[in-house]
């Protein structure tokens, strides 16, 4: 089976005769690897484009304060953007910094480990880029909390009015902060800040 694609417009949803099992969607990010790609929980494929230039200089400075703090903290560990994970809804997504219980992540087989692993972070956060609509991004978020994550991030550099982050927390209503000039973690990543000034420079 030929999985490269070439010539198409992307975005590009992609609905396989037959959806993709973890093993062929590996195999179709291989052969696609300078692409985002995502599935949906009923089997869709989501093709992206790849960040731009400042969305992804912006996206490895929060994966480096991300994974520096995890390093010091010992109790988990982050993950960056080319990340893919299963969630129990069946997708698989790739959020742009995520974070995991030691404990948790030492449950899983060595197997599992190294494949799109079954498991939903404790913590993600999710960088808007101009190309994503914010209805379509708002919703990811909340499907992070439907899927298990403890506390989820919304940075969102595009908002015409303010560099903006909303808090994504279970059985709690979104907290919007405009233009904040740090952001603090809570729960399983209580002690985790991170100083928007050094993302945005």
């Amino acid at each position: 089976m030929n999985f490269v694609l070439s010539g198409i417009e992307l975005p590009v949803r992609i609905t396989p005769a037959t959806p993709m099992n973890d093993e062929e969607l590996m195999q179709f990010c291989a052969a696609n690897e300078a692409l985002r790609v995502e599935r949906e929980p009923n089997g869709e494929i989501l093709v992206m484009t790849p960040a731009g230039g400042r969305t992804g200089n912006i996206n490895i400075r929060i994966g480096r304060f991300l994974d520096v703090w995890a390093e010091v903290d010992g109790r988990g560990l982050a993950f960056d953007s080319s990340t893919g994970f299963t969630l129990p809804d069946g997708s698989m997504r790739n959020p742009d910094g995520a974070w995991v219980l030691a404990s948790r992540w030492n449950e899983l087989s060595e197997k599992d480990q190294g494949r799109f692993a079954p498991i939903c972070p404790d913590f993600v956060i999710e960088l808007r880029s101009p190309s994503d609509r914010l209805p379509d991004v708002q919703e990811k978020m909340q499907m992070w909390i439907a899927n298990g994550a403890e506390v989820a991030w919304l940075i969102d550099p595009v908002d015409p009015n303010a560099n903006a982050v909303t808090v994504y927390r279970p059985g709690a209503q979104p907290e919007h902060h405009a233009n904040p000039t740090s952001v603090q973690g809570t729960g399983p990543i209580a002690g985790f800040e991170l100083v928007l000034a050094r993302v945005w420079q």
